[in-house]
């Protein structure tokens, strides 16, 4: 697939105007926070903000800058991932995610040594992905996502327990977020 569908996919769970009020990022349109939106010089009103702006952001911020583009090169799932996580928590979450992920399956140094994890996506990082992938295949997506999930599904959890008002989105969340 190619970013512009992940970007599509995206929206649509992520849907139009929100403004829940116990979202800590405050209004959103397409997923995009007013604070991002302005820090991407948009300066109208949340409920206008255009999905052309909208895409344009997801593609810069939480695409490009996190490299995600690169991770898709060798795993398209894995990078789509990526990215929705990425939207969703922070793009440097997404990725200890992966590095956190990859360390643990990598057999003790056998295919690849350990990575640090640091959030940022970089050529160690890249490297490792492609000896994994290379080294367990078409089964090895299928883990690699599960970890991410897992991953995901238990931040989600401990955030709603270190603040009971997340509560109100866990559900969603694990609905849409966690497959």
């Amino acid at each position: 697939m190619k970013v512009d569908q992940y970007i599509e996919a995206l929206i649509a769970r992520e849907g139009g105007y929100v403004d829940h009020p116990a979202d800590r990022g405050g209004p959103t349109t397409w997923g995009i926070t007013e604070q991002v939106a302005r820090a991407y010089g948009y300066h109208g009103r949340m409920q206008d903000l255009p999905r052309s702006e909208a895409k344009a952001i997801y593609l810069e911020r939480y695409w490009e800058a996190p490299r995600f583009h690169q991770v898709n090169d060798l795993s398209a799932a894995v990078a789509e991932e990526l990215l929705d996580t990425g939207v969703n928590m922070g793009t440097g979450v997404a990725a200890r995610f992966l590095q956190r992920a990859l360390n643990v399956l990598n057999q003790e140094g056998k295919h690849y040594l350990d990575i640090v994890v640091d959030g940022a996506i970089g050529r160690m990082t890249l490297a490792a992905l492609r000896a994994y992938l290379g080294a367990r295949g078409k089964d090895g997506h299928v883990v690699l996502l599960r970890a991410l999930n897992a991953q995901q599904g238990v931040r989600y959890i401990e955030l709603a327990e270190g603040r009971p008002s997340q509560e109100a989105f866990v559900h969603g969340w694990l609905l849409h977020r966690v497959a």
